[in-house]
């Protein structure tokens, strides 16, 4: 089994910062890549930013200079620091995990509960 949690969400004004976390524990062979994702309601899921396990990274546009991902190997854990937040920065994130189970050769998406970000304007 494997789990990922998240912490780190809450309620911030516009223009403020908040440090989301996930951990991944388990049965983890390696894990490729880690990532977070939103979805705000009545909007589909969408990419926020990815980190490779060597550094790679990808952000969407919207956050982009405002957003930073990173993570740490050894723990199986991955950040995503938000600045300068905007009210349309409001919704549920999501950790996301592409890994490999030990004894495994196949690597498959895992996901985190959700954390929820709200931002007043």
């Amino acid at each position: 089994q494997v789990q990922l949690v998240e912490s780190g969400g809450g309620l911030v004004q516009a223009g403020g910062s908040l440090r989301l976390s996930c951990a991944a524990s388990g049965s983890i062979f390696t894990i490729n890549v880690m990532g977070w994702y939103r979805q705000a309601p009545g909007k589909l899921r969408e990419l926020v930013a990815t980190i490779t396990n060597d550094g790679r990274l990808n952000y969407a546009d919207s956050v982009k200079g405002r957003f930073t991902i990173s993570r740490d190997n050894a723990k199986n854990t991955v950040y995503l620091q938000m600045n300068t937040l905007k009210p349309e920065d409001t919704a549920v994130y999501y950790c996301n995990a592409n890994l490999q189970l030990t004894g495994m050769r196949t690597i498959f998406p895992y996901w985190g509960q959700g954390t929820q970000v709200t931002v007043s304007s």
